[in-house]
C-alpha cells in the first residue's frame, strides 16, 4: 500500500515548488532566490520551512562544506496525484464529471480546454 502524502500548507508547498523547479540539490539561498520572485521571505523563515519539510520527510538535507543541500523526497507528480485524488473525493464525491461541470459553470474552462479534454479522453480509450 502506498504511503499517504500529507497536504502541505501553502508556504511549505511554495518551498517544494522551488525544489521541483530547480535542480536536484539546492542551497537555502537558491531556494530563497526562486521564492523571492513571487513573495519575499526572510532567510530564517525559509530555514524554518525547510526544517518542517525535513521532519515531514518531504526533503532531505546533506551537509557539503558550510552549506546545506536540500533535495525533494516527494516528487511533484506524487504530490499532485495525492492532492488531486483527495480534492476529487472530498469536494466532488469522487466524480470527475462534477469537477469539470463546476469548472465550466465557473467559466474556468473555455472551448479550447473542452477540445483538449475530449482529445485526452479519446487517447484513454
Amino acid at each position: 500500500m502506498k504511503k499517504r502524502i500529507q497536504k502541505l500548507p501553502d508556504s511549505e508547498l511554495d518551498v517544494m515548488i522551488a525544489l521541483w523547479n530547480g535542480h536536484q540539490e539546492m542551497t537555502r539561498s537558491e531556494i530563497e532566490e526562486f521564492m523571492n520572485q513571487k513573495k519575499k521571505l526572510a532567510p530564517t523563515t525559509i530555514l524554518t520551512l525547510l526544517s518542517r519539510l525535513e521532519k515531514k520527510n518531504f526533503v532531505s538535507v546533506k551537509k557539503e562544506g558550510k552549506a546545506n543541500l536540500y533535495s525533494a523526497l516527494v516528487t511533484q507528480e506524487e504530490y499532485q496525484q495525492q492532492e488531486g485524488k483527495h480534492v476529487l473525493e472530498k469536494l466532488y464525491d469522487n466524480s470527475l464529471k462534477n469537477f469539470v461541470a463546476t469548472l465550466y459553470q465557473g467559466k474556468q474552462i473555455d472551448q479550447n480546454d473542452i477540445e483538449e479534454l475530449e482529445s485526452f479522453l479519446q487517447e484513454l480509450k
